[in-house]
């Protein structure tokens, strides 16, 4: 895994870490490959129960696409008909969008600074975004004459409604910590000082708790945005049922009738 990319697990959190802060953790080739696969290495570890997602520095938690990178491929694509650059949505950030989104364990994005373009795509692919109070959003790709990618067009609507999401992407701008939070972008928003403890306080606490009820909730939440009342009342049957044969399920109430703190298995 390349060093551009930071992996580590402790205690059931992977800590994935964007480490380019020269460039904004903008995303080039190595860096697309190595995220790709520190997320579905969290994805596939059954040791693993929660993952944090943040960057190095202070400017930028990810600003996308490394476009000095982009230029030299667009260039290469021409000279050689290859049409090959634009493949990375296909091969680098569908698998790390579905990844993030998909796995059955909370993700927590620590945003740092500036989350732009497929930053911002990957941020909101995370379950709960913890923000420093000097970072900022912004869609992106309309400036540079594209079109939606990294689950934005799917992910912005389901937060901010169809409306505001058409406008943040028709007309990129800078949105700031407080109207993102108020837009419901951003989970929490705390001091920049403060935000990498804070992310990791939350994720750390995620990575204790029931694992198999937080897989279920992604998952239910996921299925009723798409669904029927009537089918996601099915769901919600056949994932609570899961969940109520979970260990730790019985773990918790067996600690509610002792009035003990429960502590999880995560299976």
């Amino acid at each position: 895994m390349a060093d551009t990319v930071l992996y580590e697990v402790s205690d059931g959190l992977a800590t994935i870490t964007l480490n380019r802060p020269e460039a904004m953790n903008a995303l080039n080739v190595a860096t697309k490959v190595a995220l790709r696969e520190a997320v579905q290495s969290a994805a596939a570890d059954d040791a693993v129960r929660a993952v944090l997602l943040t960057a190095a520095g202070e400017r930028a938690f990810c600003v996308g696409q490394d476009l000095k990178e982009h230029i030299g491929l667009l260039v290469t694509d021409r000279e050689s008909g290859s049409g090959q650059t634009m493949s990375t949505v296909k091969e680098h950030y569908n698998p790390i969008v579905k990844a993030l989104a998909g796995m059955p364990k909370p993700v927590v994005a620590g945003v740092n600074g500036v989350a732009a373009g497929a930053g911002f795509g990957f941020a909101l692919a995370a379950d709960y975004r913890v923000v420093a109070d000097t970072a900022a959003f912004n869609t992106s790709f309309a400036g540079v004459a594209l079109t939606a990618d990294s689950g934005i067009s799917w992910t912005l609507p389901r937060v901010v409604g169809p409306g505001r999401a058409a406008d943040l992407l028709l007309f990129p701008r800078s949105v700031k910590a407080q109207e993102a939070y108020e837009l419901g972008i951003a989970s929490r928003v705390v001091p920049a000082g403060e935000l990498r403890g804070e992310a990791e306080k939350v994720a750390r606490a995620l990575a204790e708790g029931p694992t198999v009820a937080y897989g279920a909730i992604k998952e239910a939440v996921a299925y009723g945005l798409s669904h029927s009342l009537a089918q996601t009342l099915e769901k919600e049957d056949e994932l609570q049922t899961r969940a109520g044969s979970s260990e730790d399920h019985a773990i918790a109430v067996q600690a509610f009738v002792n009035k003990e703190k429960p502590k999880y298995l995560g299976r």
